[in-house]
């Protein structure tokens, strides 16, 4: 990620939620908040990428918008940013109604979940971690839409590259002793693995016993060279690298219980892509095509000896 930018994949993935809500038959989410929050000259931009890749021939003349919306569909993200959100959304309320007061979204970007807070989390304290200029970007965008900052939302603005979680908390009112939540969705792919286990680490250390984590993943196998991946698997790393936001990491899905044993955390579920698909659209309703190598995984701290 260029660090003077706000992170490009964190606003594609608000449009492709938002997208979601106003246009799939039987929708998971309700967030129209991306077609807001996201900036005119940032879609204006998306518009002419998603043009430039546009074959005319293949249907009807559509205007850019429409053209814009074909293609975030069609990126081999959209099951995952969809799926990967509902769950995360459904494991925190069930946290909730166990007595988990506090909500840290690790690489927070685009997320609006402050904008739609539902009645069961009205209780919930929140504090979303990103990096200064997404944070920032995004910031001005909620004053811009005449979003109030509540006293129970903290913004935090942090580079987690030099700075650990740990002391990025420790410059809010974070209870430390307390059971939170943490969201860590779409970060990992993009961090090496020594950075990731160093970010485990740093989550753990701010997570009593019986806090919680959900984050995602990419099956490492997926990764490697020669690997025969969906065309829209590979078009997606393309995409993604020529942004700057390249794929560096994943892990193995049989190796993981024992990986997040050494961080502090207990594994609690992993799901790949086929079988979030089977929980929350079985019948296939919205057309999803979710790779397999995507991953949701949820752990739990257990107490530290």
């Amino acid at each position: 990620m260029n660090p003077s930018h706000a992170s490009r994949t964190a606003l594609a993935t608000s449009l492709m939620r938002a997208l979601h809500t106003r246009s799939d038959p039987a929708p998971l989410l309700d967030d129209p908040w991306g077609d807001r929050l996201v900036p005119e000259a940032v879609r204006a931009v998306f518009r002419e990428r998603a043009l430039a890749q546009h074959d005319a021939s293949h249907g009807a003349a559509a205007t850019p918008g429409q053209v814009l919306d074909a293609a975030l569909h069609a990126n081999a993200a959209y099951p995952e940013v969809i799926l990967r959100s509902r769950y995360t959304e459904d494991a925190l309320k069930d946290a909730v109604a166990r007595g988990v007061g506090q909500y840290v979204i690790v690489g927070a970007g685009f997320d609006s979940f402050v904008c739609r807070r539902p009645a069961w989390a009205e209780g919930l304290t929140i504090y979303e971690v990103d990096h200064p200029a997404t944070q920032q970007l995004k910031r001005q965008r909620l004053r811009d839409c005449g979003v109030a900052e509540a006293p129970s939302v903290h913004f935090i603005e942090a580079d987690l590259s030099v700075e650990d979680l740990g002391s990025a908390l420790a410059r809010s009112p974070f209870q430390a002793t307390k059971p939170s939540f943490f969201s860590w969705l779409g970060v990992t792919v993009y961090l090496t693995r020594q950075a990731n286990l160093a970010a485990l680490h740093a989550i753990a250390a701010c997570a009593p016993a019986g806090s919680e984590l959900v984050f995602t993943y990419i099956d490492e196998a997926a990764l490697r060279p020669g690997h025969l991946n969906a065309e829209a698997f590979r078009k997606l790393q393309s995409e993604v690298s020529a942004v700057g936001e390249a794929f560096l990491c994943g892990f193995a899905p049989a190796e993981l219980k024992a990986l997040l044993l050494e961080t502090g955390f207990a594994l609690k579920e992993d799901l790949d892509g086929h079988q979030a698909l089977a929980r929350y659209d079985a019948a296939g309703a919205n057309g999803f095509k979710p790779a397999g190598a995507a991953h949701i995984a949820h752990a739990v701290r257990f107490p530290s000896v």
